[in-house]
């Protein structure tokens, strides 16, 4: 080879690997220096002792100095650590071996059952569907959940919260929505969870069954960035599945706990405090989440469920508030009904789907309207009917609502998915608001 050739490669050639240094290091994040770095780069902080090295993303800079969130423990750690960039920025294995699995955000199994070999790689972050590359939602989603079905008819590629208090029932309700979905890909990320809590989930909420299921989880032992990402790493699971033109359904439980993990890393990196302590960041993070739901046009769907716990059941909590902002409807769950025993117990009059009225034909829309009246008038009178206050014949209308109120409770309250057709439970429902209209309740099944 010539030498000027010579000469030339070694030009262009790196001949070290470039690194910084740590010169801060506390329990939330570690300040380094000496390393060109950008915002949302994944960097390697080596161990002097030889140990395992910390993994970490690049989240503030500043002249001069970077800060990084790791995404494991930092004890061992020492100032004067190298800091190194690693070539492959955040993102995650997916393909179809994955059906089936649990695993971590970055991908890796956590149920013992072997590696995954990976069809790609996807970035964890990505830009919601462009608002014209959107489909408009015109389709019904069976949930298997007759409450759902017939009060709060969901749309395929719609975004739905599950507001609820501490044990009041949210993870049955998605077990049941899990089995009962007619989606052909379910994609659930459990954020924030007790370790216990994500087996159980599996073999009690779904029975054991993970076909066509792909479960990401974060527990609330691991890091605040390994819990924010989770969502972000399962929402591109569920983005991968959508692309190849398949119905998804997605499922997080809980939105609260993915918040409460930006404000810990916020907070961290100065943010000032703002409603309950939540920095500004949180409620940025939450829309660039939700809005990568939808359908999307020469593409399948993502219906999207978030679950939101309500501290104290407390509904104008402001991470239930900036997520109704930004949800096409909300299911509450009520801890009234949980303690008269229905199961599940959802709140239809205060629930609402936002898209129900464009997927339901005329007979589902007047027997919807009926039972909600029901419903409300039921609500309205209970005290008086209670305490034997109310005289039967006084008011011919909550007379009849008494009549029907067993057969709707019986309706609303389930343990198993129904196996009805969407069709079937909505000729039901309409059998019990209007005996006399028994057939064409649904538009779309």
């Amino acid at each position: 080879m010539p030498l000027k050739r010579v000469r030339e490669r070694i030009k262009t050639t790196p001949l070290s690997i470039p690194f910084g240094r740590a010169l801060k290091i506390s329990a939330t994040h570690i300040v380094g220096s000496g390393l060109k770095v950008g915002i949302g780069d994944m960097v390697r902080v080596e161990r002097s002792g030889g140990d395992d090295p910390v993994f970490g993303m690049i989240t503030a800079i500043e002249e001069g100095r970077f800060s990084v969130t790791p995404f494991g423990f930092v004890e061992g750690l020492k100032t004067g650590d190298a800091i190194y960039r690693e070539a492959q920025g955040m993102g995650v294995g997916v393909g179809a071996a994955m059906l089936g699995r649990a695993l971590n955000p970055f991908g890796a199994p956590i149920d013992g059952k072997g590696e995954i070999a990976f069809s790609e790689w996807r970035p964890m972050l990505r830009t919601p569907i462009a608002p014209m590359k959107r489909e408009p939602i015109r389709a019904a989603l069976k949930t298997g959940v007759r409450a759902i079905d017939a009060f709060l008819t969901t749309g395929k590629g719609q975004k739905v919260g599950i507001f609820a208090g501490s044990g009041v029932g949210k993870s049955t309700l998605m077990g049941l929505i899990v089995r009962g979905s007619d989606a052909a890909i379910k994609v659930i990320a459990l954020i924030g969870e007790r370790g216990r809590e994500v087996p159980e989930f599996i073999e009690e909420a779904l029975g054991g069954d993970l076909t066509n299921t792909v479960i990401i989880a974060a527990t609330s032992d691991d890091s605040p960035l390994m819990r924010k990402f989770g969502a972000f790493a399962a929402m591109s699971v569920a983005e991968y599945f959508k692309d190849l033109g398949r119905d998804v359904l997605f499922m997080m439980d809980s939105v609260t706990r993915f918040a409460m993990a930006q404000r810990e890393i916020g907070l961290a990196l100065g943010e000032p405090p703002t409603s309950k302590g939540y920095p500004p960041s949180v409620f940025s993070l939450l829309p660039q989440l939700m809005e990568r739901a939808g359908n999307e046009k020469g593409k399948g769907s993502i219906t999207a469920f978030f679950t939101v716990l309500v501290e104290g059941d407390d509904m104008s909590d402001p991470i239930a508030d900036q997520a109704r902002s930004v949800l096409d409807g909300h299911i509450v769950l009520s801890r009234r009904l949980s303690d008269q025993g229905l199961y599940p117990p959802i709140d239809i009059l205060s629930s609402a789907s936002r898209l129900m009225y464009n997927l339901i034909g005329d007979n589902h829309k007047e027997a919807a309207r009926s039972a909600r009246r029901i419903l409300s008038l039921l609500r309205d009178n209970e005290t008086l009917v209670r305490i034997g206050a109310y005289s039967p014949g006084s008011d011919k209308e909550l007379d009849a609502a008494l009549k029907i109120k067993p057969f709707l409770e019986q309706f609303v309250s389930q343990d198993a998915p129904d196996a009805k057709s969407f069709d079937d439970v909505i000729a039901e429902m309409i059998a019990i608001a209007h005996p006399e209209k028994r057939n064409g309740g649904a538009k779309n099944g």
